[in-house]
């Protein structure tokens, strides 16, 4: 999961040459969860974990060939549906920590971005509420993953750092809003992208 979020993220900024590091490696890491050379699987394997391989493999090959190509949006896509699908398989065999709750905060900030932009665009009360509402949800998630991190990671300046002010700018965002301060909008919904990723990209 490791190099998978770290091969998104290289080629969500263009390098492409460091996402393909990413991948070659992820590719070699993906290999050592194949059946055994007799055909046996791991006693604790989940159902489909074959055609999950399979399948994982496939993405990461497609992955690997849009990056050679220099087609990072298509490798991003394909690195985003196969860390879905992961992230499906560790739900479904009852598996959560901070690395799932991470990777569960895009969808809310997605949704708060496009509430943003159409607030800017149109700052409307419903706009205005919508927008209001999504920061709201968005800074839950914060908080729960807060919770979800050890004691060790919670005790780490970095970690402090990104989830500290994602949560305080989630809140601020908000104010603005209700203050009807559009650019101010506009700033902290930047500054909250930017906490996004970076969360994601450390401990996603």
């Amino acid at each position: 999961m490791a190099n998978l979020r770290t091969a998104a993220s290289y080629a969500r900024t263009g390098n492409v040459a460091l996402a393909q590091i990413e991948t070659d490696e992820a590719i070699a890491r993906w290999k050592r969860l194949a059946p055994n050379a007799s055909g046996a699987l791991p006693a604790n394997a989940p159902a489909g974990w074959p055609g999950f391989l399979d399948r994982g493999h496939e993405r990461l090959t497609t992955a690997t060939g849009a990056l050679e190509r220099g087609d990072t949006v298509a490798a991003g896509r394909e690195l985003l549906a196969l860390r879905q699908a992961f992230h499906a398989l560790r739900r479904h065999a009852g598996l959560y920590d901070l690395g799932d709750c991470i990777f569960e905060i895009a969808p809310a900030m997605e949704t708060l971005r496009v509430a943003a932009i159409r607030y800017g665009e149109q700052p409307a009360l419903a706009n205005a509420e919508e927008t209001v509402s999504a920061a709201g949800a968005f800074r839950d998630r914060l908080v729960r993953c807060n919770e979800w991190a050890n004691s060790e990671i919670a005790a780490q300046g970095e970690f402090r750092r990104l989830i500290d002010g994602a949560i305080a700018s989630s809140s601020a965002i908000a104010h603005a809003v209700m203050a009807g301060d559009g650019p101010l909008v506009h700033r902290y919904l930047i500054e909250l992208q930017s906490f996004a990723q970076l969360l994601d990209f450390r401990y996603g």
